[in-house]
């Protein structure tokens, strides 16, 4: 049975955990393998970890630190940054990984995710639309960490994506990355009606009660966020947290007015 899932988004540069604002001045955090360490304990629902510099720097996945993180990780693991063939992802997928997340690759070859979903299921690739508003003020795809514009519509890509065997689309709201206001529902009500397949949306979570919000719109979703899993409080100390079992499951039926 299809259920909301609550996910936690790591970003990675030169190895170390960082995070963005509005994908710029990433902070340094620390060790990566210890918050996939302690979400373990926390019983997450799965887990995304993306090398933010891979593309970039037009280099392919370390398969060696992913394997590391695949070998420490309890939950189901979701890796991406830097993956452009078909042999990267299986080879990936070989190291424990679950699913694979393309963004700038999918952009440059759609086909790429009907390849990859032929080989390992459509259910296991996810396509990540970063999505900002551009000067005339509509939303547009970007790539290679919010540098490149693409030219775009969101909306229109999330329909090609699913024409193409996607299993997954993540919705990154680039205006909405780490400021902690809340999640961009005009661009997420958008794409959920443009599109069946399951649905991830990142950027902009600052309580609990955001993601809350989110599962009472949109029912079946992910609710991802990044800082708000790494940080507390108003001047951002760094503490990996995230809402015990009983809080979770308490979060998602009163968000789905379910009796418990």
């Amino acid at each position: 049975m299809l259920r909301p899932r609550i996910i936690p988004c790591l970003l990675v540069k030169n190895k170390g955990l960082v995070k963005t604002v509005n994908f710029k001045t990433p902070k340094y955090l620390g060790d990566p393998i210890n918050a996939v360490r302690i979400f373990n304990e926390k019983q997450v629902d799965e887990l995304m970890i993306v090398d933010i510099d891979a593309t970039v720097e037009k280099r392919g996945p370390d398969f060696k630190i992913i394997e590391y993180w695949a070998s420490q990780c309890r939950m189901p693991l979701c890796y991406g940054g830097g993956i452009t063939t078909i042999d990267e992802a299986k080879t990936i997928f070989g190291l424990g990984v679950e699913k694979v997340a393309l963004s700038a690759a999918a952009v440059n070859d759609p086909t790429l995710i009907t390849k990859i979903a032929e080989k390992v299921g459509s259910q296991s690739v996810i396509v990540v639309l970063d999505v900002k508003k551009n000067k005339n003020n509509q939303y547009e795809v970007f790539t290679h960490n919010g540098l490149k514009a693409t030219g775009i519509d969101p909306i229109h890509f999330a329909k090609k994506m699913q024409d193409f065997g996607v299993g997954e689309i993540v919705i990154n709201a680039i205006d909405n990355d780490g400021v902690m206001k809340g999640y961009d529902f005009n661009l997420i009500d958008q794409v959920r009606n443009a599109v069946s397949v399951p649905m991830t949306v990142l950027g902009g979570a600052g309580t609990i009660n955001d993601i809350a919000e989110l599962i009472k719109r949109f029912k079946i979703i992910g609710a991802s966020a990044g800082s708000l899993f790494v940080f507390k409080g108003i001047y951002k100390a760094v503490l990996i947290n995230y809402p015990s079992p009983s809080d979770k499951r308490k979060l998602i039926t009163e968000a789905l007015g379910i009796d418990q």
